[in-house]
């Protein structure tokens, strides 16, 4: 079986690199087409967008690297509720601690938002998705309160999506409709833990999971082999011989009438594989089913530090062999030619870290050479406190050097992390400005934005993160702190939509071009294309000020400020604006 074991892996490797443009030229073309048709039919911006300088048709032509990408996060169940006949699906409760049942947040309420144009107005180009697969039915009490998985992170069935999100029909059109718009799907993966068990739900048998002992955090072992938290069990991957099917699951899947349907595409993926049927490897291909199914373009991993390393690169070419096999059986959904993509939650990495993780007890980890093309950068909360050269001079170092070719994704708050850069919104304008033009991909948590609220009084724990999305904020342009939601999200839009059409902003060389007021340049040269913008921050509003561009453009050279929307004439290296906003995007007038 070993022998197997590595020509089966091996096999499925060499198929990751399969590429549209170069193995199908018939679909390539018909790729450029329905960019083409994605132009056309994509519809206007919103009024809270209108603000914005630059339309989608504009972004469309823009190069796509995922290194300068800007991924919107969500918890679905939190983001907007389109359908509440779905609210209490498996007769669940309004029973749970302040914000730990579930708020009713659908599938559908996050397409809405994608054809409202709201997040193309964000120059958002990647939407990740919690998990969205069927979470135990019931509660339990994991130290904060009462909790259902309304967040996805404890799954009963991982084949099955859970109905209080919606339904199939309604992952595949918000996928297609994603597409449609020039945004690509990540959807949120766990290799390391079930559902824990409830007064509904029961424990996968000892062969899938343990209790015990619980995480220490003292070594790799007491990292790995371990329940992360007490009562969540702990996938046993690392065991690498046959196990049968959970009878739970067996008992579940014959009374919905897909027993035998699930047995036989289990034994069809064994059979094609040569796997052996361990619990990572039935993970694997119900994880990649929802790749092969409805176009997934990527993966973030959950809880990566805490499995075997391994397993995630076998999981990354499984990944990449169903994604080309949806491409070919979909040519007429095809809307990017970039190879599968997966970043990973690897707790407590920093960018300044590089490619070296330092794991609990002192070993080190490269987590890049496991099929990871980013990291997760929980450094950059803290690091986003410094001056601006010492930020983005430092990204840019590591990014160029030790990290290439590989890159980082940068967040000022998130779902687990109690300590963001601005945890009562007093700087939400200067943690969009930070965050959006820093060197590295972005990842804007739902609400960053709009200032959602991430102190809610009456929540305790990761439960106050996790707050239901605040659009009647919006709508009614309420006071938070120093600013109004409106001015948030239009400063927001126009950085976002602005590092959309410009990939030097997070994939460039940085270069401090003026001390006073702040300026600095970012340069792309790749084969066939090059992209150069310049960017002054902290202007006196609404006030003329002169702003230095050379060497990046030259004397006579006609650019344009995407956050006025001003042109202005190169004179003697600069540029002079006659009302400033408080930053300048400078890039050559189209």
């Amino acid at each position: 079986m070993k022998y197997v074991l590595s020509t089966a892996v091996a096999g499925l490797l060499s198929l990751s690199g399969w590429s549209l443009a170069q193995s199908q030229p018939q679909q390539a073309q018909q790729l450029q087409q329905k960019q083409t048709q994605v132009r056309a039919q994509t519809p206007a911006a919103p009024a809270a967008a209108s603000s914005a300088t630059t339309s989608h048709t504009q972004q469309q032509v823009t190069r796509f690297l995922w290194a300068n990408a800007t991924v919107y996060f969500l918890l679905t169940d939190r983001f907007l509720n389109t359908n509440p006949r779905n609210d209490h699906a498996y007769g669940r409760r309004d029973d749970g601690a302040a914000l730990r049942s579930f708020m009713g947040g659908d599938l559908a309420g996050v397409t809405r938002k994608i054809k409202e144009g709201y997040f193309n107005a964000l120059g958002v180009n990647a939407l990740w998705i919690t998990p969205p697969v069927e979470q135990v039915h019931g509660a339990t009490d994991e130290g904060s309160g009462r909790s259902y998985g309304f967040h996805g992170y404890w799954a009963k069935d991982f084949t099955r999506l859970d109905a209080s999100l919606g339904s199939e029909q309604d992952l595949r059109e918000l996928v297609d409709t994603a597409h449609r718009h020039g945004i690509r799907i990540l959807l949120d993966v766990v290799m390391n833990h079930t559902g824990p068990a409830t007064e509904r739900d029961a424990l996968w048998p000892d062969s899938w999971v343990r209790l015990d002992p619980v995480c220490t955090y003292q070594d790799v072992p007491s990292t790995v082999s371990c329940a992360l938290v007490k009562g969540l069990p702990d996938l046993k991957t690392e065991v690498m011989t046959d196990v049968s099917l959970p009878a739970v699951l067996v008992e579940k899947w014959k009374a919905e009438g897909r027993y035998e349907q699930e047995v036989r595409e289990l034994d069809t993926f064994f059979a094609r594989t040569g796997l052996p049927r361990a619990p990572r490897y039935y993970l694997m291909k119900w994880h990649t089913d929802w790749v092969r199914r409805f176009g997934i373009d990527g993966f973030r991993a959950d809880t990566v530090k805490h499995t075997e390393p391994e397993l995630w690169k076998e999981l990354k070419a499984l990944a990449s062999e169903a994604h080309s096999d949806w491409k070919r059986s979909n040519p007429a959904k095809v809307y990017f030619d970039e190879p599968f993509y997966m970043t990973a939650e690897v707790y407590g990495y920093s960018l300044q870290q590089g490619q070296q993780f330092r794991m609990d007890g002192g070993s080190q980890i490269n987590y890049f050479q496991y099929g990871f093309d980013s990291l997760i950068n929980f450094g950059f909360k803290s690091d986003a406190k410094g001056d601006y050269e010492t930020l983005f001079s430092s990204y840019a170092h590591q990014l160029h050097g030790p990290l290439m070719p590989y890159s980082v994704l940068n967040y000022i708050s998130s779902h687990d992390d109690d300590q963001p850069f601005d945890p009562l919104r007093q700087q939400a304008m200067a943690a969009g400005t930070r965050l959006l033009l820093s060197p590295g991909a972005a990842q804007i948590y739902y609400g960053d934005e709009t200032a959602r609220d991430l102190q809610v009084a009456h929540a305790s724990g990761d439960a106050k993160l996790r707050s239901v999305m605040n659009w009647d904020d919006l709508k009614k342009n309420r006071r938070v702190q120093h600013s109004y939601v409106q001015e948030i999200l239009r400063h927001w839009q126009k950085l976002g939509r602005f590092r959309q059409l410009h990939p030097s902003i997070g994939a460039g060389q940085h270069q401090q071009l003026a001390a006073q007021p702040y300026t600095f340049s970012r340069t792309l040269q790749q084969t066939d294309w090059q992209d150069q913008v310049v960017i002054a921050l902290d202007l006196p509003e609404a006030q003329p000020v002169s702003i230095t561009v050379a060497p990046v453009f030259a004397d006579g050279s006609r650019v344009r400020d995407s956050y006025t929307g001003y042109t202005a004439i190169v004179k003697a290296g600069k540029v002079s604006l006659p009302r400033a906003g408080i930053v300048a995007l400078i890039a050559q007038d189209q």
